[in-house]
């Protein structure tokens, strides 16, 4: 396809909209990609190849899909809104290496698109629903090479914090220790059609084979990691403590943090992941000691 007939040209999208009489739905937190340098972007960031098969979450008319289909092998777009389903089947009629999927991914097994093992999963992803998107492809431990998404650019900045930081947290800890983060692009509203309210950021997270540290309860962990960050003004015993998935006493914190060689009144952002795998492998040699 001509790059002047593409939907990441402005005038292309505002005449296809036209032309499907399509009306955009806020419960599907819809803004189209219109900028053709931030769409390049995204597939050098994501280092789409020929030999590749790419998962695209919310596809909406295609504007990037079309590009994914030109370096891709093989692209499967997995799109919610069924008004948009025959609109996908016109925008990506010129590619036969595009198969289009109405449903939601978080009730998607992503598993079937693995294919050759260079599953790399591709998406501008809506605002509201980002977080429990990510975590589920990241919990359920997804055979895929690298998740390479467009969001909220605080959202990507929380992803990619460091320890101490007012944008370190749970999110960063989890998108942490199963991928390496690295921040690509940041990205105007004006590059979206509708604009967004906010700033937007694109950011991958190459998944690791092996989570880079080892702990005896990875959900456990996690459970200790959302307790340490619930209020934040807290110490971290007494986030623990009180976080009712949790049944350690402030006692047992608070001598697992002295056997660390750490404060008892240090909070959960002062930690990172080695010392969270550590807190939680002697919080349950403790408890089992008992």
């Amino acid at each position: 396809m001509k790059k002047e007939e593409m939907l990441s040209n402005p005038s292309v999208t505002i005449a296809a909209l036209k032309k499907y009489d399509f009306s955009f739905q806020k419960k599907f937190g819809q803004n189209f990609l219109i900028d053709e340098h931030v769409i390049n972007k995204i597939i050098s960031a994501a280092e789409i190849c020929k030999d590749d098969t790419v998962l695209e979450i919310g596809p909406g008319m295609g504007n990037l899909t079309q590009h994914l289909a030109e370096n891709a092998g093989k692209v499967y777009a997995v799109e919610i809104d069924r008004k948009l389903i025959p609109i996908l089947s016109d925008t990506l009629s010129a590619y036969d290496n595009v198969e289009i999927i109405e449903g939601d991914i978080l009730k998607t097994d992503v598993s079937g698109f693995a294919g050759n093992g260079n599953l790399k999963i591709v998406a501008n992803l809506p605002y509201y629903i980002t977080t429990p998107i990510i975590m589920n492809l990241l919990e359920n431990h997804i055979p895929a090479k690298s998740i390479t998404v467009m969001v909220q650019k605080e959202v990507a900045e929380r992803m990619a914090a460091k320890p101490g930081g007012k944008d370190y947290g749970a999110l960063s800890l989890a998108v942490q220790y199963y991928s390496e983060p690295y921040l690509a692009a940041n990205v105007p509203p004006n590059c979206f059609i509708p604009r967004p309210a906010v700033g937007s950021a694109v950011i991958r997270m190459k998944i690791y084979d092996t989570p880079p540290v080892e702990v005896s309860d990875e959900k456990e962990m996690f459970r200790i990691i959302k307790a340490s960050f619930g209020e934040r003004r807290k110490t971290l015993q007494n986030g623990i403590k009180n976080f009712p998935e949790l049944d350690y006493s402030k006692e047992e914190v608070s001598a697992a943090l002295n056997e660390m060689g750490l404060d008892e009144n240090i909070r959960g952002e002062k930690l990172g992941l080695q010392e969270f795998a550590r807190l939680t492998d002697i919080l349950r040699k403790n408890r089992d000691v008992v």
